[in-house]
């Protein structure tokens, strides 16, 4: 990786996965508040640059072991997210409304946070079941037929949407609402740590809700910030 001095959030990130870890630990949005330069985003929150980039600078120096989004196709990349991150949050979403619902239901009189927790779950789980329909129905297969077309070297019709962003802007607006209901759900939770005593089911419940937000960080990264602007450069060359 180059100088970091004068690179995005997001563009570090593009570039090398691993180093995600470093602005979570942060505090530091690297998907829907990703567009940022790091120097910009460390003087803003009061955080020491000059370590934070000791930081990434040792990453890079590791041997990277990680999956190079930035250099798969994007007919490949949009089946990966369907298939690691849109399937995880089908299964997850019914594993944590389960446990959301009953620590509510039994610990909701003493706590009461875990009931405004389990209103703001059903809430994003629905969201998210519908943005990841339309993904799956609209968006996704026309970026697969422009990798198709690409790859055939042959021309497509200008789609019904008019151009891909237009359904790319929907999809990033919801990507940011659903982050902002993560960050209460986070706040609502004490950074997801369970209340000292907690059972099982309600220390599991916050355990799979920090699991939730990491896997969906990671996956509104890919699409914010590798498949969408590829679609939309990929568009503009297809439809020259």
């Amino acid at each position: 990786m180059e100088n970091i001095d004068n690179k995005t959030v997001a563009e570090i990130v593009t570039e090398n996965i691993k180093t995600a870890d470093v602005f979570k630990k942060n505090g530091i949005d690297f998907c829907c508040g990703g567009h940022v330069s790091v120097q910009e985003v460390c003087a803003k929150k009061g955080i020491d640059y000059a370590s934070l980039k000791e930081e990434i600078m040792k990453i890079e120096n590791q041997q990277q072991g990680s999956h190079d989004f930035n250099t798969w196709d994007l007919d490949f990349l949009s089946d990966y997210i369907i298939n690691t991150h849109h399937k995880y949050v089908q299964e997850a979403s019914l594993i944590i409304a389960q446990y959301a619902e009953k620590v509510a239901k039994v610990h909701g009189h003493h706590y009461t946070e875990t009931i405004e927790i389990n209103k703001l779950f059903i809430e994003i789980a629905n969201e998210l079941s519908s943005h990841m329909q339309k993904e799956e129905g609209i968006l996704f297969p026309y970026i697969k037929e422009l990798a198709a077309a690409k790859k055939k070297g042959e021309k497509i019709p200008t789609p019904h949407f008019g151009t891909i962003q237009n359904p790319i802007n929907m999809m990033e607006d919801e990507h940011t609402g659903a982050g902002e209901i993560l960050f209460k759900i986070k706040e609502l939770t004490n950074d997801f740590n369970p209340p000292s005593g907690a059972c099982n089911t309600f220390r599991a419940l916050y355990a799979k809700l920090e699991e939730f937000q990491n896997d969906l960080f990671q996956h509104i990264h890919l699409e914010n910030n590798i498949l969408f602007p590829k679609a939309i450069a990929l568009e503009a060359e297809m439809l020259n």
